[in-house]
């Protein structure tokens, strides 16, 4: 057994090894900003760490929204977008004298697809094209989203969609024409598709347009995806 020897004249407490001579310390230490209290009779911390541990905190990056300009140059491309394809819709229904006479327009008997669709002549759905080219149900799909898109993109709203079935109409449109007149491969159509995606993406119908207040209506909130 070992000795123990208590000297009150110098405070020390003796154990048979000269390791175990402690020196009296104070009732408390500061560890880590933390008083810590000691154990005197056993010379020992009563708490199993000095240093409270603690949560390691990380960096996370705040959104970084977009520039008011940046999102005005956004609502501007979409409204003049949008313009296009209503422009489209308008000239070939009422043949307003741009690209389409009166004669030739819908409500007067005209055709509108039949002449874009007729012209593929070279691409490798020329065969697909020509048999749809002309139809009625090809004629009111078409002119359906032409009108879709000029509303959707003009007053900001169902973005998701419009930029859905836009991509699809224009990359349709880009494979009539294959081979491009001006390049082996890309083309106007292409770029409109990628455009339209990428409003979509950074929400441009909710400046300048009425995107906010159509996410918030009851049926979209029930389907997300006319968002």
């Amino acid at each position: 057994m070992v000795d123990i020897a208590d000297n009150a004249a110098s405070g020390t407490r003796t154990t048979g090894s000269p390791a175990a001579t402690l020196q009296s310390p104070p009732a408390a230490m500061v560890a880590g900003h933390r008083a810590v209290p000691l154990d005197t009779e056993r010379g020992s911390l009563s708490m199993p760490l000095m240093h409270e541990a603690r949560p390691k905190v990380r960096a996370t990056r705040p959104d970084s929204p977009l520039r008011p300009s940046v999102r005005y140059l956004l609502a501007g491309i979409r409204v003049a977008l949008g313009f296009v394809f209503m422009w489209a819709f308008l000239d070939k229904l009422f043949g307003l004298g741009h690209d389409t006479t009166s004669a030739k327009s819908w409500l007067h008997g005209g055709n509108p697809t039949k002449g874009f669709l007729g012209s593929a002549s070279v691409g490798p759905f020329r065969g697909l094209y020509h048999a749809i080219a002309g139809t009625g149900v090809v004629n009111v799909l078409f002119m359906g989203t032409l009108l879709g898109l000029g509303v959707a993109l003009i007053l900001g709203i169902g973005m998701r969609l419009a930029a859905t079935a836009g991509a699809v109409l224009t990359a349709m449109m880009w494979s009539v024409v294959l081979p491009p007149a001006g390049n082996p491969f890309l083309d106007d159509h292409l770029i409109y598709a990628a455009v339209l995606v990428l409003l979509a993406m950074l929400s441009a119908g909710d400046t300048a347009g009425l995107g906010r207040a159509w996410a918030g209506t009851a049926l979209v909130r029930r389907a997300r995806w006319l968002k």
